[in-house]
């Protein structure tokens, strides 16, 4: 099919797609073939969410509640009427309308689907595996220009990648004993400082997975080891998703795990939540809008250890997942995401620096990783993390797509290396341990392993926010414009470490903030004490 609209039909802006690097198209879809999209909407013209949150910042109101986030931020009744007679008109089934989540899930045959958004579907092989996909703008008629702002599911390639590194003693023969040391999760939250009279009690730590999955039994080993109690473990599925073990560590079991028992061990009060959804544009989204809005757990924190650069994604994609964590942000929810493994490229092999997607989102706490050495139970060395800056090092950088925030314009953030310089959304904003020659030790499918990557990162400050949260009797909420515009006090007060030694490739450490651990790393109890 032609990119050319049909008649009475307009490019859905930001919908464009190219097939995945070294994929091959292998025949069209099957015309029966069920496929359920996402169909993401307006906010209603005068949400003023962003005000909203500009007086949360300035502390001159709390966060929304959830009631008054339903009547204020809601897709209007007049939108979700007009969305579900076009649905009806080109045979398609509307499953659920959401219009908290301002979102409404469509399903029909691939025939149908491909004649409502004029695009054509084809099946693609690449080296992952095979995937439905499809090559230029989606469209939509003209008088729901506007209306719909996002269409995600009729390409379900594998979207995210899971940022965690498993250290291999076998592939390091020479430095197995001379250079390494792994931590539990209980041994960094003492290095880290983290406050020790609280366990998260009241709060619920949301994680998002795309998927693999636990088992009870690695948990109660793994607690039980720590001697610590088990903590309380929901999983909740979306789009299909469901916890579902691979039976190896190197599969996605291994991201699960890693994200349960850091978060667990550091906060075994707090309720988890585990998310499993589709590796997807559609499953990411959607899990992230289901933990916003889930009026069954409430969560005061999200945490998300999977991402792509920046070019990997539609900009349709971006702006919704952007919109969501501002969702989040005025509901008082913190977002903690990993920064990247792969240096300033972000794995992209271009020669340009790229940076990593969802932590590039302003609205998110990106999470950068160092290489943590101890001695005595005290914190004798922090550097970068970078092993190898393509391959084993803290993402970071400079946005190609998110503008400097106003509360990061004070931080002296630098050009991109990038040809034209921009001074785009800097990140990370903190740090944590994250090189799996210092990493993480977790149990996996039977198996006691270490892991390093930003992927521990995020569920660690996840898991520090919750007994912050505890011990104030309410969300800190948004973080972010917190810690830039009151880092000379905490600074002062010694509650972030800055991390002044070494780089991730293009771009170096430094005092105060920089690209690659960003803020610096915590001293959980100066920052509980510190922050306003």
């Amino acid at each position: 099919m032609t990119n050319t609209p049909p008649q009475g039909y307009k490019k859905l802006s930001g919908s464009e797609r190219e097939p995945l690097a070294n994929a091959r198209p292998i025949g069209p879809v099957d015309p029966n073939e069920r496929v359920e999209v996402t169909v993401y909407l307006r906010g209603p013209a005068a949400s003023n969410l962003t005000n909203h949150i500009s007086e949360q910042i300035q502390q001159k109101r709390p966060p929304l509640t959830r009631e008054e986030y339903m009547a204020t931020q809601s897709a209007t009744p007049e939108d979700v009427a007009k969305v579900e007679q076009f649905a009806h008109e080109h045979n398609l089934t509307v499953v659920t309308a959401d219009p908290v989540r301002r979102r409404i899930v469509l399903a029909g045959t691939a025939a149908a689907m491909s004649a409502a958004f004029a695009t054509g579907l084809q099946y693609y092989e690449h080296p992952g595996g095979r995937y439905r996909g499809r090559t230029g703008p989606l469209h939509i008629p003209n008088e729901l220009d506007q209306i719909i702002v996002g269409v995600f599911g009729l390409d379900d390639r594998p979207q995210a990648r899971p940022h965690l590194q498993r250290y291999d003693l076998t592939a390091h023969p020479a430095q197995a004993h001379a250079s390494t040391v792994s931590y539990t999760p209980l041994q960094l939250a003492q290095l880290y400082d983290f406050p020790v009279s609280y366990t998260g009690s009241g709060q619920c730590i949301a994680l998002i997975e795309l998927g693999g999955g636990y088992t009870n039994s690695d948990l109660q080993a793994y607690f039980q080891q720590l001697g610590i109690p088990l903590p309380s473990v929901t999983s909740v599925p979306v789009d299909g998703g469901q916890n579902t073990p691979a039976g190896t560590p190197n599969s996605a079991d291994g991201e699960v795990d890693l994200d349960i028992e850091v978060a667990g061990a550091i906060a075994p009060g707090a309720q988890i939540a585990v998310y499993f959804a589709p590796n997807t544009d559609q499953g990411f989204l959607d899990a992230i809008t289901q933990a916003t809005h889930d009026t069954t757990n409430n969560p005061s924190v999200i945490s998300i250890s999977w991402g792509s650069a920046e070019v990997n994604w539609t900009s349709q994609a971006m702006q919704a997942m952007d919109q969501a964590f501002q969702a989040a942000a005025a509901l008082g929810i913190t977002v903690c995401c990993a920064a990247g493994d792969n240096g300033s490229s972000d794995g992209v092999n271009d020669g340009k620096a790229h940076v990593d997607f969802p932590a590039s989102s302003p609205f998110a706490l990106a999470c950068g990783g160092t290489r943590l050495e101890s001695a005595n139970n005290a914190v004798t060395s922090e550097v970068v993390w970078n092993d190898n800056s393509a391959t084993s090092a803290t993402g970071g950088g400079i946005s190609d797509v998110f503008d400097l925030p106003t509360w990061q314009a004070g931080a002296n953030v630098p050009p991109s290396k990038n040809p034209g310089g921009r001074v785009g959304r800097g990140l990370p904003d903190v740090a944590g341990d994250a090189d799996p020659q210092t990493g993480y030790q977790v149990h996996v499918d039977g198996q006691d392993v270490v892991f390093g990557g930003t992927s521990a990162v995020a569920p660690l400050w996840a898991g520090l926010i919750a007994l912050i949260n505890q011990q104030r009797g309410k969300p800190v909420g948004y973080l972010n414009p917190i810690l830039y515009q009151n880092y000379a006090q905490l600074a002062q007060a010694k509650a972030l470490r800055d991390v002044t030694s070494g780089n991730n490739g293009d771009y170096s450490a430094g005092p105060g903030w920089d690209a690659c651990t960003g803020l610096g790393t915590p001293d959980g109890a100066k920052l509980l004490a510190a922050l306003p």
